[in-house]
């Protein structure tokens, strides 16, 4: 089966064919009581119902994986810009979404990218975090650090961005990461004037 899976995913439809398997995965959660990790299909409606609340039409986006992300929600606004690490993947979603002039793929380290990115977005963009790009600092050294690409976000000059992370689950406290509560206590010290909630493992970052 390893071998067979391999082959799939250097296939072309690789991410269209994962598409399929959403809906399942969200009515198999559900049957099994809503666990921690949420399904991406429960990522996507975060995503739209973010966008349509606050009227966001730039999504910021770090992980590009698939494109699983960009194909569902790409027509819910006007630009899109994803990072991602991986350059064969980066090279994948950028022939992928290449017929779509609203789509951006930026190969790199989102923690470099991000920024330099940010120097050329004027106006609310909503930012979907991946957590495995998530580069806690070294907690002896700065206590209250955030992750590099929340630092960019809620320091940027436009104050109005929403920012969505992924994986919740993995603040815990290990690996230098924080736990939810640490984070909250230090945006809401360093960045007042946000909301910080946690709901179906995602940590979403509001204006208040």
């Amino acid at each position: 089966m390893a071998p067979f899976r391999k082959l799939l995913r250097n296939l072309p439809f690789y991410g269209a064919y994962k598409a399929l398997g959403h809906h399942p995965d969200y009515w198999y959660w559900k049957l099994r009581g809503e666990p921690v990790r949420s399904p991406h299909l429960v990522k996507q409606r975060a995503v739209r119902e973010y966008a349509r609340r606050y009227q966001l039409r730039t999504l910021i986006e770090t992980g590009t994986y698939y494109g699983e992300m960009i194909a569902a929600v790409k027509d819910d606004f006007d630009h899109v810009f994803s990072i991602e690490f991986d350059p064969e993947l980066a090279q994948r979603a950028a022939r992928r979404f290449s017929g779509d002039a609203r789509v951006r793929i930026l190969e790199g380290d989102s923690a470099k990218v991000l920024p330099e990115l940010l120097k050329s977005i004027s106006e609310p963009a909503l930012f979907w975090l991946d957590a495995g790009y998530w580069g806690w600092a070294d907690l002896a050294r700065d206590p209250e650090r955030l992750s590099v690409e929340v630092e960019a976000a809620l320091s940027h000059r436009v104050t109005a961005h929403v920012v969505l992370m992924d994986d919740a689950r993995m603040l815990d406290g290990r690996n230098g990461a924080p736990t939810f509560d640490q984070l909250r206590t230090r945006i809401a010290t360093r960045f007042p004037g946000r909301q910080v909630e946690l709901r179906h493992d995602i940590i979403r970052i509001t204006p208040q």
